[in-house]
């Protein structure tokens, strides 16, 4: 396979930990990647580039940071080392070429990649303003987004380090949440997980669930009912966050009486799923039932097509960590290194 000069070697979609390795690792070999980091979305939630850390203030288990480090910094460094090695991303005035000092944002905006098309080769990766990059690989690092409650509260709260998150993992160890009676939403196992996990560190956590039992497994839910430092409320719903700098309480509303109640709490954590970004690849890469990329081999990062690869939370509905994320970021650029030069493309 011949490279032409007007394809791209490798194209990422996707700047979270997982995009911007997989960026940092094909630019050092030299394929010199092209890069879609998206524009922010909302939804009824913010959807920012650079993934879920993005709303996350202070990120404390991520090696090499001893004293901690915001989110936004920690994505802003992953950006900065993948440009030095001459990582290219598409903008809205084109292809941004450096930006490695760029310590407090752009004066750009981010493009995304409105479409693909996996069908023939060399891959057609569409922006949004109709621009189309040809690609003989592309790397596909989309992510998921957690699936918040939706209160504008919430999500100001969210942003701000005010106590409200979606991973108990990543932020329950903070400070901020230690010996607080801590609220989490959700029914399910990961739920569990998350409430289970933050009672090392609350003196109470109170699982608020919309139905009179669990939707997780029995194991799982005898878990968390046989805690004594859990707390299930059955039969609730979250209609509004209180505070104003930091979360003082949750209003309830019984969904059988509608009564409201307000809660007091230290701490609000949303477990109530993740959406992988996955919805422009309906038709193009295999899917499972959640959306999720399969991929063909659980070690590597091969997909149904052969030149694609999948790295990050797009992929991975278990760990969902920046660390792993950015490992498997690794893993990908590797395997479209090794893929292109079996292809003669150096």
């Amino acid at each position: 396979m011949p490279h032409d000069a007007d394809v791209e070697k490798v194209v990422i979609v996707g700047s979270g930990p997982a995009g911007w390795t997989a960026a940092i690792y094909a630019a050092r070999a030299n394929l010199r990647p092209l890069v879609f980091a998206g524009r922010p979305k909302s939804s009824p939630t913010t959807i920012l580039p650079g993934g879920q850390l993005m709303m996350t203030t202070e990120v404390e288990n991520y090696p090499g940071f001893p004293h901690g480090v915001t989110g936004p910094k920690l994505m802003a460094y992953f950006e900065q080392q993948a440009v030095r090695f001459g990582t290219r991303i598409v903008t809205d005035n084109g292809l941004e070429p450096d930006v490695s000092n760029a310590d407090d944002g752009h004066s750009y905006s981010y493009q995304d990649c409105a479409r693909v098309d996996f069908s023939r080769r060399p891959f057609v990766v569409s922006s949004e303003d109709g621009t189309e990059f040809r690609a003989h690989s592309v790397i596909i690092a989309t992510g998921a987004t957690a699936n918040w409650i939706g209160l504008p509260n919430e999500q100001r709260l969210a942003r701000m380090g005010g106590g409200v998150s979606a991973c108990a993992v990543c932020d329950g160890a903070l400070p901020v949440f230690r010996d607080k009676v801590l609220a989490v939403v959700g029914g399910g196992d990961s739920a569990v997980e998350e409430a289970t996990y933050l009672t090392k560190f609350a003196s109470k956590v109170c699982m608020i669930h919309r139905r009179d039992q669990l939707r997780a497994s029995k194991i799982m839910a005898q878990r968390a009912m046989s805690n004594p430092k859990i707390e299930i409320l059955w039969n609730q719903v979250v209609v509004d966050v209180l505070g104003e700098n930091m979360i003082t309480g949750i209003r309830l509303k019984d969904t059988i009486s509608g009564a409201e109640s307000d809660l007091p709490v230290g701490g609000l954590f949303a477990a109530i799923g993740h959406t992988p970004a996955t919805a422009f690849l309906e038709g193009q890469l295999e899917l499972d039932a959640k959306k999720y990329i399969k991929l063909r081999d659980p070690y590597r990062s091969t997909t149904s097509v052969e030149g694609v690869f999948a790295a990050g939370d797009c992929v991975d509905s278990v760990y969902r960590q920046a660390i792993t994320a950015a490992g498997m970021g690794c893993k990908a650029a590797l395997d479209a290194e090794r893929w292109l030069a079996d292809k003669g493309i150096e």
